[in-house]
């Protein structure tokens, strides 16, 4: 049976543009479970390397981009210090497509619609590959956390 074609997300481009490899793993979406652990469950993979996109507004800076292992939250006070903010806070759903070109459960950390300050949890260094949103729900980039880093010219740091 032939492999199904898989349509290349902006991320993905980007990503070729650069040189970088990586994998396009797709995977089956539960409309109602949008969650990294029912991601790493379809990918059979452990949801410590499956990361999630979450984008944030500081009370000085504006938006910004948090990157951490899907089980995890956000801690906000940790998210605001690294990020030159006193406060900040997840901006509401409705805000992210027309801010970053990407839905909820597709948010990538690469290819949005401007670059916004992005910060990934230092914990994925400790993998050889990690998992983050393509720019699509249902299809995930498998990527050397090194290469995410320099792609997404993000800093590495604690953010729980």
């Amino acid at each position: 049976m032939p492999k199904e074609k898989i349509n290349k997300t902006n991320a993905a481009r980007l990503l070729d543009k650069a040189g970088v490899k990586y994998e396009l793993i797709p995977y089956e979406v539960d409309e109602n479970d949008l969650s990294a652990p029912h991601v790493a469950a379809q990918l059979g993979e452990n949801v410590e390397c499956v990361f999630k996109t979450l984008v944030l507004r500081g009370d000085r800076t504006g938006h910004f981009v948090c990157v951490i292992p899907g089980e995890h939250e956000v801690d906000l006070k940790q998210a605001a210090r690294v990020s030159g903010n006193k406060k900040c806070d997840l901006i509401p759903v409705k805000e992210l497509l027309p801010l970053t070109g990407y839905i909820r459960g597709g948010c990538s950390p690469i290819g949005m619609r401007k670059p916004l300050p992005t910060y990934i949890h230092d914990t994925c260094m400790q993998y050889p590959y990690i998992y983050v949103s393509a720019g699509q729900r249902g299809l995930q980039l498998k990527l050397s956390p090194g290469d995410l880093v320099r792609e997404a010219r993000a800093e590495l740091c604690k953010l729980f």
